[in-house]
């Protein structure tokens, strides 16, 4: 468990912040400037806070009260960049033997094949790909057998076909490795996918810190983009079709999703986007939608302009909707209303669905 509290002044920002990170992923979310990467650099030891008490477990990196702060190179803490800063004139192998730190031979070769890095060791950082070297940088972290990983934006310099190729080895970190994973990002689909719980961050301070389905499918969030509001649904994979779908059972209701590569009776994770869901005050009738959710309206927000975001409680779970003033008004969207939540199965882009 890594415990964080930290107040830091800047000349125009001041950061006040207090959270927890168990094992598993937890998001560091928020807007540029929220104050995310003052916090992993404290954790990180890049930055001295002014205020601060920073610990794994029994492990104390910082304690400003008592004058105590752990330099970076004792803290037992792997940091992943938004660019691999691999070192260009070392092979792929000698660059992880540089952060090779007390792993055995057995346990850094079973890092090397989760990582899906062992046809690399002799190849040069320059003629990797930008997926490739991340992969690599992923596992120089790792390598130094850190108590607490930390990824700020590790996407952020890759193209959608390497974030793609990125995202399913952080899922492997966070399922198969124990270990507290500090995710910095503001991409709303990528902490869908991989986090475990969510620390919203607001103007230096956290606005909502808990699980990641319950985070990202409160109506009240204020994401980086109105588009990136959406519910996150954990359901379970009960079939697969001819016609590139798959079937998923979420609670007692059933989904047609794209299809993904998973087995029978996996758990994926899977984010639906407020701005495709349609909503009607009766049961809808010869839709070419495949998706209908029958549910009661729970929640009303209006958002910046003429939009409003409508939570149903449905049997899956609950679904958000961005609609208009106008339409609010028209259909009578009120709390405790009975209505149909429609989503077009190719609105869930398979982006959004991770195990």
């Amino acid at each position: 468990m890594l415990s964080v509290k930290i107040q830091h002044r800047f000349e125009r920002f001041e950061l006040d912040v207090e959270f927890e990170v168990p094992s598993g992923v937890t998001a560091l979310f928020g807007r540029s400037g929220s104050g995310k990467t003052t916090v992993a650099n404290a954790v990180a030891g890049l930055l001295k806070p002014h205020q601060a008490k920073i610990s794994i477990d029994e492990f104390v990196l910082v304690d400003t009260q008592n004058k105590h702060f752990v330099p970076i190179h004792r803290r037992e803490v792997g940091y992943v960049f938004q660019e691999s800063r691999l070192f260009p004139h070392l092979t792929v192998q000698d660059n992880l033997k540089f952060g090779a730190n007390g792993r055995a031979g057995n346990e850094a070769d079973d890092l090397i094949e989760l990582l899906g890095i062992g046809h690399l060791l002799d190849r040069m950082p320059h003629g990797l790909s930008g997926g490739e070297r991340q992969r690599i940088a992923i596992g120089r972290a790792l390598l130094s057998n850190p108590k607490v990983l930390i990824a700020d934006e590790p996407l952020a310099a890759l193209d959608d076909a390497r974030k793609g190729e990125i995202l399913p080895y952080f899922e492997k970190l966070r399922d198969e490795l124990s270990l507290p994973i500090l995710y910095v990002s503001h991409s709303v689909t990528e902490v869908a996918r991989l986090a475990t719980s969510v620390v919203v961050l607001e103007d230096g301070k956290v606005s909502r810190h808990g699980k990641a389905l319950d985070v990202l499918g409160d109506p009240n969030l204020v994401p980086t983009d109105v588009r990136s509001i959406g519910a996150v649904l954990e359901c379970l994979v009960v079939g697969y079709a001819d016609d590139a779908l798959c079937t998923v059972q979420v609670g007692e209701q059933r989904l047609f999703v794209p299809r993904v590569e998973h087995n029978l009776g996996e758990v994926i994770r899977l984010r639906i986007p407020a701005h495709e869901v349609i909503l009607a005050t009766e049961e809808p009738k010869n839709l070419s939608a495949l998706n209908i959710l029958s549910g009661t309206i729970e929640a009303v927000r209006p958002i910046p302009g003429s939009g409003v975001i409508i939570s149903v409680d449905t049997g899956a779970g609950s679904v958000l909707a961005r609609v208009t003033q106008r339409s609010v008004e028209r259909l009578g969207l009120t709390v405790g209303l009975h209505c149909y939540a429609i989503i077009k199965s190719v609105a869930i882009a398979p982006e959004d669905v991770g195990s």
